[in-house]
């Protein structure tokens, strides 16, 4: 299983995981193996300016990602990854090498529309 994490420079296990996956400096990809990190890579995120908000999850998308671990995330790329068949989960903090390790271990939860970042709420 492939797994993204919105992170600062440089990506990688020891970076901070970024606290909203629209504003991160990179992806770090994560494939996941019987519960084992057997491969990471990292990926420069894509400006708002190119194809807006989802922009990032099209990317995401054709890297193979089945999941990203985030912090926040606004409601349109929310749908946009459900759309994709991305699964979206919140509450990731730390290092990117933590939020996987709560992802193995079952610890975050599948994002609904209560972690949607206010300001991009739609109603």
């Amino acid at each position: 299983m492939k797994i993204a994490v919105p992170s600062m420079q440089p990506g990688g296990l020891k970076s901070p995981s970024s606290g909203h996956f629209g504003h991160c400096d990179v992806f770090t990809i994560v494939e996941i193996e019987n519960g084992n990190i057997v491969d990471v890579k990292v990926i420069e995120n894509i400006p708002h300016v190119q194809g807006g908000c989802m922009a990032p999850v099209n990317l995401l998308g054709g890297h193979g990602v089945q999941a990203i671990l985030v912090a926040g995330i606004g409601m349109r790329p929310l749908i946009g990854f459900k759309q994709t068949g991305i699964d979206v989960y919140a509450g990731t903090t730390g290092t990117v090498e933590f939020a996987v390790n709560e992802f193995i271990n079952g610890n975050l939860q599948l994002a609904g529309e209560e972690d949607v970042c206010g300001h991009s709420r739609v109603g």
